[in-house]
């Protein structure tokens, strides 16, 4: 498996988890309560800007873990095309692709051990409750580490496809990418369960 974050040093990789989780938070909130277009261009603008202070490195990578935003970005534009609200469409877009640039951003500045640890003092009602958190964390950090592995093996099956064929895989290869999520949920399972399952000793 492989991380999300950035083998690009910056200061950001020193700043709490917890802070920037928060800010995180914040700003997507506050990204609803916008609806001025050339607002949203500036705050677009800005968090590009973010990508680019670190270098050309991090700004590449950042831009390419966010290319697989442009299926939702079709979508939405195509239908607010035919609908006749391109105002309102091109709003919903800049906001949608700088809420999900700042939690990249975050994600590839925080150590997935860091974000677990925020998660686990985010759960500590739920233990004074007698209620195990292990599951959710153990959830989270999986859906974390896993999805760019999932999207990974989904590319190389397209690529493998097309070089085997001049027509276009489309549905073809959801049955062998269904097949390789459930081996690697397999070996996950097993590795859980010679790690001592889901049940932490603190429970």
């Amino acid at each position: 498996m492989i991380s999300l974050t950035s083998p690009v040093r910056t200061r950001a990789h020193d700043w709490p988890a917890g802070a920037k989780l928060a800010a995180l938070c914040g700003a997507t909130l506050g990204l609803f309560f916008i609806e001025n277009l050339t607002a949203h261009l500036v705050i677009l603008a800005g968090v590009l800007a973010l990508y680019a202070a670190p270098g050309r490195v991090f700004l590449r990578n950042g831009l390419r873990q966010l290319w697989m935003l442009w299926p939702f970005v079709l979508v939405v534009a195509l239908y607010h095309l035919i609908d006749g609200s391109v105002g309102q469409g091109a709003v919903i877009l800049l906001r949608l692709v700088s809420a999900v640039a700042l939690a990249n951003l975050v994600t590839m500045t925080t150590r997935l051990s860091d974000m677990i640890a925020v998660v686990h003092w985010l759960c500590t009602p739920l233990r004074a409750l007698g209620l195990s958190t292990r599951p959710l964390e153990i959830a989270i950090a999986l859906v974390i580490r896993m999805t760019p592995v999932l999207l990974t093996k989904g590319r190389a099956l397209s690529d493998a496809w097309r070089a085997r064929s001049p027509r276009r895989a489309n549905w073809r290869i959801i049955l062998p990418f269904t097949l390789l999520a459930l081996d690697d949920a397999d070996h996950i399972s097993d590795a859980l369960r010679a790690r001592g399952g889901l049940v932490s000793k603190e429970d």
